[in-house]
């Protein structure tokens, strides 16, 4: 592995392509992978979220509905029940849908600071703004869960490696752009939505990390606030 600098001394391979945690709270009845017949506390939203009818109960076809949300997401168990999880991701997509193209509404990320790389951690968006100028984004993000927090405070960019590959937990981490010890930006091959989250790093997809790699140089900063859902 070779040594990133100042900080390298953290361990680089920080992606969390970990197997997503089964539901605990409010979790769905033990069942086989298959549809499950058992209606769950959040089938309205779900339901509406899908554009399904809404009334509550579930069906065949919601159940197949969720089940294709949860398989896209890598949401387990994968058995179509409308549970806190699920609903989770959900929630979390429409708000992040609502902010539309005005990500520092509330002024939290610096504007006296030139090109800088913005990470809310509440929403998980990330941005890319220039004084006050917005320059890519918002785009949603995964970051670090429950154990494994994406740190808060203002970093800068100190290594750039566009193949670079975890030795802790081998898998690639392409246009990965570290700014705090082992955690970077960086491309994955899974869901920015599946939960629990990453081992630190700000997951991105493949489109949006190129495009942070060509926007981004050693030295820019990197703001990171808020507190992700759950940790």
């Amino acid at each position: 592995m070779r040594n990133p600098g100042r900080r390298g001394a953290v361990a680089l391979g920080v992606t969390g392509l970990v197997v997503p945690l089964a539901l605990t709270v409010g979790a769905a009845p033990a069942q086989a992978a298959s549809c499950t017949t058992q209606t769950g506390p959040y089938q309205k939203q779900v339901e509406k979220f899908l554009g399904r009818p809404v009334d509550g109960r579930q069906s065949a076809a919601d159940c197949k509905a969720i089940r294709a949300f949860q398989n896209k997401h890598g949401i387990t168990p994968n058995i179509g029940y409308a549970g806190p999880v699920t609903w989770g991701v959900m929630d979390l997509m429409n708000k992040q849908k609502a902010v539309g193209k005005k990500p520092d509404k509330a002024g939290k990320c610096p504007v006296n600071k030139g090109r800088i790389a913005c990470v809310n951690l509440t929403l998980q968006l990330s941005w890319i703004q220039d004084g006050s100028r917005l320059v890519y984004g918002p785009v949603p993000v995964r970051t670090g869960r429950k154990g494994y927090k994406t740190r808060t405070g203002l970093k800068k960019i100190y290594w750039r490696h566009i193949d670079h590959v975890s030795t802790l937990y081998n898998v690639p981490m392409p246009y990965s752009q570290f700014f705090d010890g082992g955690q970077a930006f960086h491309s994955v091959g899974l869901s920015v939505w599946n939960p629990p989250g990453s081992h630190g790093c700000v997951n991105m997809t493949p489109k949006d990390a190129k495009k942070y790699w060509s926007l981004l140089k050693k030295g820019d900063d990197v703001y990171v606030y808020g507190r992700k859902p759950g940790t």
